[in-house]
């Protein structure tokens, strides 16, 4: 039963899928290379409070992505992921390998100047999906929050410092 129907194929997917949207003052090229970068990419990633070690990061259609997300507990996360599309300015696919398995495709639209940033992530397991979205959904806003960030960094005060 799905929202109290018989379930039926496009029931089950909306189950298994999040999407978040963002508008981002940046062009699509300069929000690709915030992504493709392993130096920027590893401040931005994941839910606030998180840091990540990466081990390997091949930006290349087929390319390995292995990391360990750290939670602001100390928690490790390891995690390893394959590039499965890149068209810079355009489109990011990640595979997401091991638990739990997920596809993540980011779309970039240039909008208004700036680009409109579609973030949807897809669960193999709908009940696994159910299970996390009240984690997903605001963790996802968290990485856009996080993306935005990297690329309007702080200010430069007096004497080359960071504001704030």
């Amino acid at each position: 039963v799905c929202l109290g129907l018989p379930c039926h194929p496009r029931c089950i997917a909306t189950l298994m899928i999040f999407q978040n949207t963002r508008v981002f003052a940046e062009s699509p090229e300069e929000v690709y290379a915030a992504f493709v970068a392993p130096e920027r990419l590893s401040r931005w990633w994941g839910p606030a409070g998180f840091r990540n070690e990466f081990e390997v990061f091949e930006p290349r259609e087929g390319g390995s992505w292995r990391f360990v997300m750290v939670g602001p507990d100390g928690t490790r996360y390891p995690n390893e992921s394959r590039i499965e599309a890149l068209t810079p300015g355009e489109l990011i696919r990640v595979r997401h390998v091991n638990a739990p398995p997920f596809t993540l495709e980011i779309r970039l639209s240039p909008q208004d100047g700036g680009t409109l940033v579609t973030w949807t992530q897809a669960f193999d397991d709908p009940d696994l999906a159910q299970s996390l979205a009240h984690i997903l959904q605001p963790a996802n806003e968290q990485n856009l929050d996080r993306w935005q960030a990297e690329l309007r960094p702080p200010m430069l005060g007096k004497g080359g410092t960071r504001a704030g």
